[in-house]
């Protein structure tokens, strides 16, 4: 964190968002205690670097390759990844908070209910990993979403790139899993893959709406435009598009037809 940084009052969001962001260990990442109602008067900018890490969890630079679908030990290394992935989520909804307190109390109060969807996706994630004989910690973990984020300059970068963007593409990810899990004959893993995908489409909703209100619209090139380099749309999808549910998250069908087009320009151009 940042030296000068002064911490949030006590019995405040802000306060319970600092304190998840640098909690080190995994009950409190886990199962920390409900946010508070009360939003900080005043608060200043808070930018925080790094996230608390538990000593179980094990950082890694490189994605471990994964030993397919068909081996328990294969489904349990992707839910590994989609656990911290939500971890990592979780946190930076709360790292919001703390970075954008000009922003409206509505959105912020926002951020804090998904960010303990986040935490209670977890928790499945949990529960399915010690259901295959694993725990969270078995595998290296990447900080992926924290190496890019919180370059986010402004709330609508925050929200391009977390609402439109990750859990966006969740909405195809979730539902390829679910596939892959059902065809591999885990039949509860792919239910909670599906548990999950459903409830993406109200925090994709969170972000449209939070992105047409900074921005007075969507457009897919405010939209690029908003996203932090050296992010593109290229991460922001899956294939094929899950397009009922983008659309029943606020997506309209120009704005999809646009995303499923896009394709990076080659060296040269």
């Amino acid at each position: 964190m940042l030296p000068h940084m002064k911490e949030p009052e006590a019995g405040t969001i802000e306060r319970w968002a600092w304190d998840y962001i640098l909690c080190d260990t995994l009950d409190a990442k886990l199962a920390p205690k409900a946010a508070p109602s009360c939003l900080e008067a005043d608060a200043p900018v808070r930018r925080l670097v790094a996230p608390g890490r538990p000593p179980e969890l094990r950082v890694v630079r490189k994605a471990e390759k994964s030993r397919g679908m068909a081996a328990p030990s294969g489904r349990a290394r992707a839910l590994h990844t989609f656990l911290h992935h939500e971890l990592q989520a979780a946190e930076l909804m709360a790292w919001a908070v703390l970075a954008f307190p000009e922003t409206p109390a509505l959105f912020r109060t926002g951020l804090v209910r998904i960010a303990h969807d986040e935490i209670r996706h977890m928790r499945l994630y949990q529960g399915e990993l010690t259901r295959l004989g694993h725990t969270y910690g078995d595998f290296g973990v990447r900080d992926w979403f924290w190496a890019r984020i919180p370059e986010s300059v402004d709330p609508a970068a925050f929200v391009a790139v977390m609402g439109l963007g990750v859990e966006s593409a969740n909405l195809e990810h979730t539902a390829r899993y679910a596939s892959l899990f059902r065809a591999a004959g885990d039949e509860q893993g792919a239910r909670v893959q599906e548990i999950i995908g459903r409830e993406e489409i109200a925090h994709v909703r969170f972000g449209v709406r939070w992105f047409e209100f900074f921005r007075s619209g969507l457009s897919f090139e405010s939209w690029c435009q908003a996203l932090p380099p050296p992010l593109t749309p290229l991460l922001m999808r899956g294939k094929p598009l899950h397009r009922e549910a983008r659309r029943r998250a606020g997506q309209p069908d120009p704005f999809l037809d646009e995303l499923d087009r896009w394709q990076p320009e080659s060296p040269g151009s």
